[in-house]
């Protein structure tokens, strides 16, 4: 495998900041124990003179609008092991890595079903928990060099920003980067969070701090070093295959149900899951579907909400009942029923819900196997960040977890990509199960 060599690192802060403090939701304090979010964007493009130094210049204009991300967490003690943890709008700023690779092209990331392990390379921070945010950035760039390209890998913080607002910040930088203009973006983020009236800010919660590790600032060689028997594939739906897929699902189900593209093309992956891994027929399964709970309260949340704004939705069924004759429409009828009662009402319940029992998410390195776990959204703006030399030529993420499935808009307009990580023979058994 090629070496990722770092040419240089830096911190980079908003030339402006505001030394405001926010105080953190449920949806945000969730993620405290997890993993940060890593989004990239490949480009064929070689760096050309001044670029690294236009992308430093256009990030410091951009962390003026979004300045949670130059800051830190703050975590308060209170007794018996409670804790809360806020966001220090402190400008300690953003590490930005400049790195290259002298044998990797693009089309060694972009040609390849499977996920090239040198991905993983190409972010900052491996093993870091959010809850490091007290002394680690809340956002790092990695800006590398490829032989006819280059490759933007950002991680953020989960604790700090979900999918919608990470790409709210990146569609804004590349704004900013192939503007003149480095004062005004299209859309303005909406800093404070949401709580309902009478919620005691901050939040407590319970939790014990682990010890603090040393991470380094650079790329990790071993990126899958906790898993490294899994591998990630790329399945492509064209806009055609997605049609064909909804409508023979619409023929075969209630005309009062109205199933999205996306909810037909997961429920398939979900049943050549459970085919591929030849579940027991009673043992159940579980398709985990982050939603946005943004459009759905009462008001709903300003457009430029920037946080965390997602619950988790599981659809639980038998391996047997999803591999019937009909197991696709019952499937995608579950998930299509339990999205859509996630109301005003059952949010703000689960909201609440949690107030009463906190509940944070842990990683295991070693999960349970049984379920998918959908993140992302096609409707984000991946291919519109043009920084100034062109559009991006794919979009990788890098995850740890087994069974995540990241969800992407397609290059072609109306095409879903979908970077599956499980198991080397369950991803050949599904690509065989789609050819079929």
């Amino acid at each position: 495998m090629d070496v990722v060599k770092i040419l240089s690192t830096d911190t980079i802060k908003a030339l402006k900041f505001s030394d405001k403090e926010i105080d953190l939701t449920p949806w945000d304090l969730q993620y405290f124990s997890g993993t940060p979010n890593k989004k990239g964007l490949l480009y064929h493009h070689p760096v050309v003179s001044n670029q690294i130094q236009q992308l430093k210049h256009s990030l410091s204009s951009a962390l003026e609008f979004f300045q949670p991300l130059a800051g830190r967490l703050k975590i308060t003690d209170h007794k018996d092991d409670i804790i809360s943890c806020s966001v220090i709008c402190n400008n300690a700023g953003v590490l930005f890595t400049h790195a290259s690779v002298e044998n990797t092209c693009v089309a060694d990331i972009l040609k390849p079903t499977y996920v090239p392990s040198i991905i993983g390379s190409f972010f900052p921070f491996v093993g870091v928990k959010n809850y490091e945010g007290t002394s680690q950035p809340l956002l790092a760039v990695q800006v590398t060099e490829l032989v006819d390209g280059i490759f933007i890998g950002c991680t953020f913080n989960h604790v700090v920003v979900d999918g919608n607002s990470i790409w709210h910040f990146i569609n804004s930088w590349a704004e900013i980067s192939r503007g003149s203009c480095h004062h005004q973006i299209s859309k303005l983020p909406i800093l404070d969070r949401w709580f309902p009236d009478g919620v005691q800010r901050p939040i407590q919660f319970p939790f014990t701090i682990e010890p603090h590790k040393n991470h380094s600032d650079g790329a990790s060689s071993s990126p899958f070093d906790e898993e490294p028997n899994l591998s990630e594939r790329i399945f492509h739906f064209s806009k055609e295959k997605i049609l064909q897929m909804k409508s023979n699902i619409n023929k075969q189900i209630d005309n009062t149900i109205k199933i999205s593209s996306l909810q037909a093309i997961l429920t398939h992956v979900w049943c050549s899951f459970v085919r591929s891994k030849q579940f027991d027929p009673q043992e159940e399964t579980h398709n985990i579907c982050l939603i946005g709970v943004g459009p759905r309260i009462v008001p709903p949340l300003p457009e430029g909400y920037f946080g965390n704004a997602i619950i988790g939705c599981i659809t639980t069924m038998k391996a047997g009942d999803l591999l019937k004759e009909d197991g696709v429409c019952n499937g995608v009828s579950e998930m299509n029923k339990l999205i859509a009662s996630h109301s005003n009402e059952k949010i703000k319940n689960h909201y609440k819900s949690w107030l009463k029992n906190p509940n944070i998410i842990k990683r295991s390195s070693k999960p349970k196997d049984n379920f998918l776990l959908i993140s992302s959204s096609p409707r984000f703006d991946v291919y519109g960040n043009d920084f100034g030399w062109g559009k991006p030529m794919a979009v990788r993420s890098s995850n740890k977890l087994n069974g995540v499935v990241s969800v992407f808009a397609g290059i072609e307009e109306g095409s879903i990509d979908l970077q599956i990580r499980l198991p080397f023979n369950i991803l050949e058994a599904m690509e065989n199960d789609f050819s079929s």
